[in-house]
């Protein structure tokens, strides 16, 4: 169910990550080899980048596959960018809102993509649902389970909790509400990334003053990391700090 990737450090062509690479996220499109639920991510896509000097990124999505876009291969080939988040779809279900359910979504500085699934949904997140104010849930750009997620995460984050704490009470509420979800999380503000393993792959690549981090490796370098499952990440450019996630299903935090 999807794949994605965000990338920290200096400014670069967004297709040299995105489309270039032998196993690209555009590549990984119709072709993931480590994606552990679907096989084709073809229901929508988008990117979202930030320039120099403006918080707020910009956002390209389509409610088609990213290989039938004419346009995408020219923007990623000029658009340079430090900071970015991309991810190619697989929806969960197919009368999802299109173009409104692609990630990344948005609010202000910040962008956000759910790899993943909640069980039982929509029924399963009823009760967390009602708990957000009013103009949360009408401001919701999709009524599909990554937005709702998303609309959880951003009420946290409005409220004042710091990303890594409002990441990880996000997914092991939505973990204990709906169990057997899938809950990739990947978010940025484009100073820093954070993600979580829950449910499928995610790996890291660090080094030399950039950080990338991705459901899966775009080529074959020995530095990629995987990211253990039930964990979370916290990266700048030039850390990746992993913490294991408490399992609501369990009583201690995995290792």
């Amino acid at each position: 169910m999807c794949r994605h990737l965000a990338y920290l450090g200096s400014p670069e062509p967004l297709g040299d990550l995105l489309v270039r690479p032998p196993h690209s996220l555009f590549v990984q499109s119709w072709a993931p080899r480590r994606q552990r639920h679907g096989t084709v991510n073809a229901d929508g896509f988008g990117v979202g980048w930030y320039a120099d000097g403006d918080p707020v990124p910009a956002r390209y999505r389509r409610a088609g596959p990213v290989w039938g876009d004419l346009s995408f291969a020219d923007l990623a080939r000029v658009v340079r960018s430090g900071a970015f988040l991309a991810a190619v779809r697989d929806a969960t279900r197919a009368d999802a809102d299109g173009e409104a359910a692609a990630a990344p979504f948005t609010y202000g500085p910040w962008l956000f993509s759910h790899n993943g699934m909640v069980a039982g949904w929509p029924n399963s997140l009823a009760a967390l649902a009602r708990s957000l104010p009013v103009d949360a849930l009408l401001s919701l750009e999709a009524r599909c389970d990554s937005a709702l997620v998303w609309a959880l995460l951003l009420h946290r984050l409005r409220s004042g909790d710091e990303l890594p704490q409002a990441l990880a009470d996000t997914v092991t509420e939505v973990a204990a509400a709906a169990p057997r979800s899938r809950l990739n999380l990947l978010v940025t503000d484009g100073t820093q990334l954070a993600a979580t393993a829950w449910g499928d792959s995610l790996w890291y690549l660090a080094g030399g003053g950039r950080t990338v981090v991705a459901s899966e490796p775009y080529d074959d370098a020995p530095e990629w990391r995987e990211v253990p499952d039930r964990t979370l990440l916290i990266a700048s450019r030039t850390e990746v700090l992993l913490t294991p996630l408490k399992d609501p299903e369990l009583k201690e935090p995995m290792a």
